[in-house]
């Protein structure tokens, strides 16, 4: 049994016969069971039958099928599909790129580093993240004065 945390509504979709690609070589596995195990889950793949086995994907991610996911609403992104995007306010300026998503539980905030390594946090709403586009990975911005320390006076 493997222990996993979930870090998106889409291992939700996880069941039995589900293939899964786990670790940074994406290994193909197929899962045996999956169930709900106090904050996180507890994850029986084929092949894996020890506790050694089991310790060798320690630390490893694992990657589902979007086709396996729910839908989202519309207006409405996993995490995977933010992280990495260019960050653009509307008048074209490239502020840099989606380094990591913060939540906060009012609104995730998107941090974003420029190749400086300068760091901005997007809070994402509305009147920020004006639109998302995943085609041309991209999120378009409206900067609000001072979210910048070059805003500051």
């Amino acid at each position: 049994m493997l222990l996993v945390d979930g870090f998106t509504d889409i291992i939700h979709a996880l069941k039995p016969a589900s293939e899964i690609l786990m670790g940074p070589s994406r290994v193909p596995a197929v899962v045996r069971s999956f169930r709900a195990h106090r904050a996180r889950f507890l994850l029986s793949i084929e092949g894996c039958d020890d506790r050694d086995t089991a310790e060798t994907w320690r630390g490893y991610e694992i990657f589902l099928p979007l086709d396996d996911a729910e839908p989202l609403p519309e207006g409405v992104y996993y995490h995977w599909q933010i992280l990495g995007l260019m960050v653009v306010t509307q008048e074209g300026e490239l502020l840099g790129t989606v380094d990591q998503i913060l939540e906060t539980g009012a609104n995730d905030v998107y941090v974003v580093r420029a190749e400086t390594g300068e760091e901005l946090l997007l809070p994402a709403i509305e009147s920020v993240i004006l639109r998302t586009d995943l085609e041309n990975r991209q999120l378009i911005v409206r900067l609000i004065p001072g979210m910048r320390d070059s805003d500051a006076g």
